[in-house]
């Protein structure tokens, strides 16, 4: 790109973007890391994914530490993008900087994202504004702060290019459509037109896969704003093109996707996926100020809700104020219109969409929506600081960029005040670290346990190997509640047979061991059972386990040894999923290679 004025003047305005994502991320680096409610398990999966490197294991399925020492197979389920980020940075720098670091570079490629898409409408100047509000807007401190939900923070990032690309699909870009200046909506047709449609079609589709592979919800709702955002256009052009447009993208994303994707969905008969939705988890759990009497899930909810009224309150007096000004109706109704959609869904009359909308209801909490809400929200008040007339545009945001720095330091700092979560001793990194390699292990995910199986009575402290007389011997007791831990294990000696054993190998996803016994028995593995793992008992496959209920891989023995090799294969919904992928690769590069050709043409 030639370096021009204006382009000094574009990367300024970046710039700024860049200091608000510090603003958000200085905290961290001053008190340390706010354990939010999901802090934990996303440090668990990046130190699992680097005990995972280490094993030369590039991309990883199981979580070894999980459910104390049997494990999980939680990166079947969860999407890549975020822990390979997370594990990538603890590379360069030290485990305690990396939450920190995370937040940043998630909020700066949220804010540089807005930019783009408020950059099809406003100038450079009050475009910058529309980022740094989306950085800094409430829900976006809240996620960071109280909840660090990492993947929902992250999922900002695409959703503003899916909008803009969407917006885009079916038509012709050529160049800004900047409020207030030459151009307006721009959308013509011809041998430029097929060129833009292509070009944008690529993106969309890379947006797509890219939210999917960074936070399900957040995909869910990416894929339903882009539904509306394509009927409202094909409507409003009377033409097909934005549908078959915004298809063909979609099955490329999606294809993108499916080596994670196909897994995901087919091994969700595998586990009790439906514990993700269970009470307190389900919509109908947390409309706008609902109350379920307890008292952890109310204080949120009351946060969440209280965040989306103030948000919706700043898009009408925002808009408000830009329509006085060089807004045009055509730019602010659709703002209106999205903030009166995503309130309905916050009402309990919603609830038959909720309930047949296809995969709605995972998204468990109705207020997530404000994350697609932060868009209209950074949009309007983006709009909002336009002057009266262009004459003062220069003088008016040199000001404004300092009120933005002035907003920014005070919005932290309330948020911090407000969302900040302290740590327990044992949720410090230093204390998580110990857990890695050989610790004790932690509590697993329910939604991800085996079906069949019960999580809570998996004994702490097991020893890798167990030989007893019979498979479901030594099986712990259910806790008394749900707040109380897992039973701690106790040794039975009746229960066990007179033999040895000697770990030859012990990787998360290869084990490799030998058993003596002294009469015919069962080797219990401290390793939750499922369909994925390959077990072989003296070379021969062992497809007939024992079930327990603790669901411990249990193997049966003979007398004298047995050597038993245990390996996690890829299933034939994994060749699928990579076999879509690379199909959906080469089809997105012959359509960037067309592109491409075409270009060459037409210069």
């Amino acid at each position: 790109m030639k370096w021009t004025a204006a382009a000094a003047r574009e990367w300024r305005w970046r710039g700024l973007i860049a200091v608000c994502a510090i603003f958000v991320s200085l905290p961290l680096a001053i008190r340390g890391n706010s354990c939010g409610h999901d802090f934990d398990f996303h440090l668990q999966s990046w130190l699992a994914v680097v005990q995972h490197w280490h094993q030369a294991t590039i991309y990883p399925h199981w979580v070894e530490a999980a459910n104390y020492g049997a494990g999980e197979p939680r990166f079947v389920f969860y999407p890549p993008l975020t822990w390979m980020l997370g594990a990538l940075l603890s590379i360069v720098m030290p485990w305690a900087a990396v939450p920190g670091v995370f937040t940043f570079s998630v909020m700066a490629g949220c804010g540089l994202s807005m930019y783009q898409l408020a950059r099809r409408w406003l100038p450079p100047n009050a475009a910058a504004l529309a980022g740094c509000a989306y950085v800094l807007n409430p829900y976006a401190l809240f996620v960071a702060y109280e909840r660090t939900a990492y993947g929902e923070l992250a999922a900002g990032i695409w959703l503003p290019l899916i909008v803009l690309y969407g917006t885009r699909s079916g038509t012709a870009y050529l160049g800004s459509e900047t409020l207030g200046s030459e151009t307006l909506g721009s959308e013509t047709w011809g041998a430029e037109t097929e060129r833009s449609r292509t070009r944008n079609v690529v993106a969309l589709a890379l947006a797509i896969a890219a939210v999917w592979l960074t936070n399900a919800p957040a995909a869910v709702m990416s894929c339903y704003t882009l539904a509306a955002i394509i009927l409202w256009k094909s409507i409003r052009l009377r033409r097909w093109q934005p549908i078959l447009d915004s298809a063909i993208a979609l099955l490329l994303g999606l294809g993108l996707a499916s080596f994670y994707l196909v897994p995901a969905a087919y091994e969700r008969r595998w586990v009790d996926i439906a514990r993700a939705i269970g009470p307190g988890m389900r919509v109908q759990d947390s409309f706008l100020f609902a109350r379920t009497g307890e008292s952890f899930h109310d204080q949120v909810l009351r946060t969440a809700s209280w965040i989306f009224v103030s948000m919706l309150v700043t898009i009408a007096a925002a808009g408000l104020f830009a329509g006085k000004r060089q807004s045009p109706r055509r730019f602010l109704w659709p703002l209106y219109a999205t903030a009166a959609l995503l309130l309905a869904l916050q009402l309990p009359w919603s609830q038959f969409i909720w309930t047949h909308a296809p995969e709605l209801k995972f998204l468990q909490f109705p207020w997530r929506w404000s994350l697609v809400l932060s868009i209209p929200f950074a949009l309007s008040l983006g709009a909002a600081a336009l002057p009266p007339n262009r004459n003062q545009l220069k003088s008016r945001f040199v000001l404004q960029k300092i009120l933005t720095l002035v907003a920014a330091i005070a919005l932290v700092s309330t948020s911090t005040w407000l969302f900040w979560q302290r740590c327990d001793e044992e949720d410090v990194v230093s204390a998580q670290l110990t857990l890695w390699p050989g610790g004790s292990g932690f509590e697993g995910t329910d939604e991800y346990t085996p079906l069949g199986v019960d999580n809570s009575i998996i004994q702490q402290s097991l020893p890798p190997i167990r030989i007893l007389n019979a498979a479901d011997a030594e099986t712990g007791v259910p806790p008394a509640s749900d707040e109380q831990a897992n039973p701690s294990y106790t040794i039975d000696p009746s229960s066990h047979v007179a033999g040895e054993f000697r770990i030859e190998r012990w990787q998360t996803e290869d084990i490799a061991f030998s058993v003596r016994s002294a009469e015919p028995g069962f080797a219990v593995v401290r390793l939750m059972d499922y369909p994925a793992w390959v077990v072989r008992a003296n070379d021969t496959v062992v497809i007939a386990r024992p079930h327990r209920d603790d669901g411990l891989l249990t193997i049966p023995v003979q007398r004298g040894l047995t050597r038993i090799k245990i390996t996690y294969s890829a299933t034939p919904d994994v060749w699928l999923g990579r076999g879509l992928s690379a199909v959906s690769l080469a089809a997105l590069l012959l359509l960037a290679g067309l592109r491409r050709k075409a270009e060459g043409r037409i210069s």
